[in-house]
């Protein structure tokens, strides 16, 4: 059948924890502590994979790398990285089970996805430990995608690798991946499905891209929601997403859209690229 068969999701950001502040806090705190003042679009920028490549990723910053050695006469180090990574997980794991409330609208739009005989997957940049704290407080607010697998699955390639969506392909039995859609709100969510060959879907209002807690995005005027809407979008194409959509609602008319495409031979646009 020539049509969309299994939906992917992200965690933090797309489906729990809108503004995806539970990691992203955290990284600012662990670099306070370790004398580096960071900043919220610096934590933000590696949003999506795994955390210990977010940790060297961010490292590897050109600010953050002179001002590390400006601190410590030198360069960082992987005993840095562990060292940091190390405190993030503390941290992270004893607050993590605030941050696993489902977005507006995901719970309502999962279901009309499953109605409509579709099979929802899912990945993250969260470890097994760590989903093990956010999967089963996740299904007792309602949401409980079809599989999920970490990182930790896939001998740590984690995002911009696609190895996490082929597992899920695998698992769901989807037959090819452009009758696959991935949906996520960071650079690497879309980076990742690119690399896989799937359908790649930025999800803006709630997004880490966007990095508003939902109090602050609505404090903002109609005009200022419409500018950073816009800016989030623009970002999200820019790096290959095949589309956007400003919240959970409009996913599956957008499937019915990809569904038309998909009988039109149309693909993902990784594969109209090798043409």
């Amino acid at each position: 059948m020539r049509k969309v068969e299994g939906i992917i999701f992200d965690w933090a950001g797309t489906t729990v924890d809108f503004g995806c502040f539970a990691p992203v806090n955290v990284f600012i705190d662990i670099f306070k502590n370790a004398g580096i003042e960071v900043t919220m679009a610096e934590a933000r920028e590696p949003m999506g994979m795994l955390k210990i490549d977010h940790i060297r990723a961010m490292l590897s910053m050109p600010r953050i790398s002179a001002l590390w050695r400006e601190k410590y006469g030198r360069s960082f180090n992987e005993q840095d990285v562990e060292r940091l990574y190390g405190e993030f997980e503390s941290a992270l794991m004893s607050s993590l089970i605030e941050y696993t409330d489902p977005l507006p609208e995901v719970l309502e739009t999962v279901e009309v996805l499953r109605s409509q005989g579709l099979k929802i997957g899912s990945t993250t940049g969260y470890t097994e430990t760590m989903m093990e704290v956010v999967v089963p407080n996740a299904l007792k607010k309602g949401y409980k995608p079809d599989f999920y697998i970490t990182p930790d699955g896939t001998n740590s390639l984690g995002r911009p690798y696609p190895y996490m969506i082929y597992r899920n392909m695998e698992a769901l039995k989807l037959s090819a991946s452009w009758k696959v859609v991935k949906v996520g709100d960071t650079v690497s969510d879309i980076r990742e499905a690119v690399n896989a060959g799937v359908w790649s879907v930025g999800v803006v209002i709630g997004s880490s891209e966007m990095g508003l807690s939902l109090d602050e995005y609505h404090a903002l005027s109609e005009v200022e929601q419409a500018e950073v809407i816009t800016k989030t979008q623009e970002i999200f194409l820019r790096n290959g997403a095949d589309f956007t959509i400003n919240s959970m609602s409009e996913l599956p008319l957008l499937i019915e859209k990809i569904d038309l495409l998909i009988s039109e031979d149309k693909l993902p646009s990784k594969w109209l690229s090798m043409k």
